[in-house]
């Protein structure tokens, strides 16, 4: 799976809600092909947004907690955590496009200013 971690209700915690860079989870099952669809877009993204972004996977049937909590309703589903908030989400096949629109609205957010010296 290359860059892409798959995620564990043990490992949430500190790789979606206290990580450093914004997350995008893709919430997926195995049998889906819909999810099947989106997996070489992710691979592709996450390699291209190393460092920026990170890309995880929570895969729906062995993860039911994880999945409740996101409140699934449908796969494959996509939700751009930053600082541990969703700010956007996505449910179904969408393009390369539309993650990306996902991804620059969570990592748009300022830099923190520098003091000035005086």
């Amino acid at each position: 799976m290359g860059l892409i971690n798959k995620i564990t209700t043990e490992t949430f915690e500190t790789e979606v809600l206290q990580s450093k860079v914004p997350v995008l989870v893709d919430l997926y099952a195995d049998w889906c092909g819909p999810c099947r669809m989106m997996a070489p877009i992710l691979e592709k993204l996450a390699a291209e947004l190393d460092g920026r972004v990170k890309i995880v996977k929570i895969d729906t049937d062995a993860q039911p907690d994880l999945a409740a909590e996101f409140q699934v309703s449908g796969i494959p589903m996509l939700v751009m955590m930053h600082r541990g908030q969703a700010v956007a989400e996505s449910i179904g096949v969408v393009s390369r496009q539309r993650i990306m629109q996902m991804v620059d609205a969570a990592t748009a957010t300022p830099a923190p200013q520098r003091a000035k010296r005086a």
